[in-house]
């Protein structure tokens, strides 16, 4: 007669899986790497950035204040937009996602203060914009940006890269190893 194993009762619960042997091959990474799509990457975070920077544009007019760590938020759905619609497992992915926050950040700070400042010559922002001329950024970037703006923007990039790659499941994971076990072999 087969001893069974007396359950402790002070031993956690298992939620890992069996231990057998998973039904995952190297085409299974390939899927996954085939699935990565730079292009579908840049044209979301474009998309969220522009989004983004005309939300904050049109919250900052509706209270009458500016929020410097907005910049923040938009790292956090950068991320997320680059991690939807690239779905990247490598490298490329954060470092876009981080470069689109800092890039991204930048433009939405120019439109955020061209709003603020049509609102304060009775104008509207878009003929504050075409009126930019070589002259105006200096000052811009002497009297507008500070070092707290630069200091959210590394954060927004931060937040932007941790968040952009896609999570993968243990099998899939595992898929990808062997892929990439397979590449080098």
């Amino acid at each position: 007669m087969a001893s069974v194993p007396e359950k402790n009762p002070l031993r956690l619960r298992k939620k890992h899986g069996s231990g057998e042997r998973m039904d995952v091959t190297a085409a299974d990474g390939e899927r996954l790497v085939n699935a990565q799509s730079i292009r579908n990457a840049i044209v979301a975070g474009l998309i969220t950035v522009i989004v983004f920077s005309l939300f904050w544009t049109a919250l900052s007019s509706l209270l009458n204040r500016i929020f410097p760590w907005f910049t923040v938020v938009l790292g956090l759905a950068l991320g997320f937009s680059v991690r939807t619609a690239g779905r990247g497992i490598d490298w490329r992915f954060p470092l876009l996602a981080a470069l689109l926050a800092v890039a991204g950040s930048l433009f939405a700070n120019v439109v955020v203060a061209a709003s603020v400042t049509a609102e304060s010559f009775g104008t509207g922002t878009l003929q504050v914009l075409r009126s930019v001329t070589s002259m105006t950024w200096p000052v811009f970037f002497r009297e507008v940006l500070t070092v707290a703006d630069a200091f959210f923007a590394v954060v927004g990039a931060g937040f932007a890269a941790f968040f952009a790659n896609r999570k993968l499941t243990r099998s899939q994971y595992f898929g990808l190893r062997l892929w990439r076990k397979e590449q080098h072999e």
